[in-house]
């Protein structure tokens, strides 16, 4: 591969973690109607779910050669530089120290805190509940030297307004992606018994700026997304300390063809691997969701790292994809049929009856002004 050749991938999985969303922290509610939190997470290893242990081995590009020069260190001062390595499942995932940038190098952090978020409470317009007012103190975010790119829209996604639209998109912010994205309605289908809607991301969210011109102040890098026409990639290098990551959905799926060519092995499916939420529309609570992304580091053409000075072309290359999912259990559902739906069915018949009694009523007003009339005319003859 460092001479030129293409590299195959071979998907090795699932390894699964049972994410623990624990009671928001530092709760204030403040005098404009919003309230501010922390979300802390904790991951733990779920082995009886996973195709293997933390501590297995796997072949994956050498993070140290990807931001080697973000470091400023050539990889030619060591012998033992190359462009892929053996890492425990463990170790990738959750953080190592690399011998060269005697630094620890992790894909994702655990124990930590995203925050702080400032969301409205919806207390003087509820159309605004869980929209949120600021991320992190800041109402724009810092990454993208643009404002519209920078905007913070909707919700963080677990929850949106009550009486969802199905006719208008659902908008949201990932802190994992950097930035806002939206959601368009897809179908309706029951789920444990619940009316829901499936609200997917359309392929415009990763468009190149060619087909979806409003992405045009995410491309940043113009050789290696070949002059901003480049389609299916993110690069959320500015928000990851110039690490250059790439975000994608799992397989390049609906990226540009030449992402496939560059590495063999990948077979995107829709079905498998898009992103989707489903969201109860009287409530607006987002009941069944799969957030689906895929990591990727670049590694291209260098003259001061060894391992690097044949290779020809910019390269993104998949490192993992992540399948977060969260479903509604037999439990809440039983709750919400009993608190939501029967009483939405319930208020149903109620306006049955009212429409009943109100057609009775104007049926029998009818009859009482003809029968009024029809006395008042025989009145009138004799």
């Amino acid at each position: 591969i460092k001479d030129g050749a293409t590299p195959v991938v071979i998907e090795r999985g699932p390894f699964t973690y049972k994410t623990r969303f624990l009671p928001k922290h530092n709760i204030t509610f403040n005098p404009n109607h919003t309230a501010s939190f922390l979300l802390p997470t904790i991951a733990t290893f779920e082995p009886n779910m996973s195709v293997g242990t933390e501590d297995e081995e796997v072949v994956v590009l050498n993070l140290a050669v990807a931001v080697s020069e973000l470091y400023m260190i050539s990889l030619h001062c060591s012998s033992n530089s190359s462009l892929f390595q053996k890492r425990s499942v463990k170790e990738l995932l959750w953080g190592y120290t690399d011998p060269l940038l005697k630094d620890t190098l992790s894909l994702f952090e655990n124990g930590t805190y995203d925050g702080p978020y400032n969301v409205f409470t919806g207390k003087d317009d509820i159309a605004k509940v869980a929209t949120i007012e600021s991320y992190k103190g800041e109402r724009e975010l810092p990454y993208w030297n643009d404002t519209f790119c920078n905007m913070i829209n909707g919700t963080d996604a677990s929850s949106f307004a009550p009486f969802v639209d199905k006719k208008k998109p659902l908008y949201f912010f990932s802190s994992d992606i950097c930035r806002s994205v939206s959601a368009s309605y897809m179908r309706s289908y029951p789920l444990k018994g619940i009316t829901v809607y499936r609200y997917s991301l359309l392929h415009s969210t990763l468009a190149s700026p060619v087909d979806n011109p409003e992405n045009h102040c995410y491309c940043r890098d113009r050789e290696v997304t070949k002059n901003c026409t480049l389609a299916g990639v993110l690069d959320i290098s500015t928000c990851q300390m110039g690490k250059p990551i790439y975000i994608s959905l799992p397989h390049f799926l609906f990226a540009s063809p030449l992402l496939r060519e560059q590495v063999q092995g990948l077979s995107p499916n829709e079905e498998h691997h898009e992103t989707f939420l489903d969201v109860e529309p009287t409530t607006g609570f987002t009941l069944n969701f799969a957030k689906r992304i895929q990591i990727n580091m670049m590694y291209g053409p260098s003259k001061v790292i060894t391992v690097l000075k044949k290779v020809k072309n910019y390269t993104i290359f998949p490192i993992v994809w992540m399948n977060e999912t969260a479903s509604l259990d037999d439990a809440t559902a039983d709750m919400l049929k009993e608190e939501l739906v029967s009483r939405i069915q319930l208020l149903a018949t109620v306006q049955q009856a009212l429409l009943g009694a109100g057609v009775a009523i104007f049926i029998v007003c009818l009859i009482s002004y003809c029968c009024v009339r029809r006395n008042t005319n025989q009145g009138k003859q004799a």
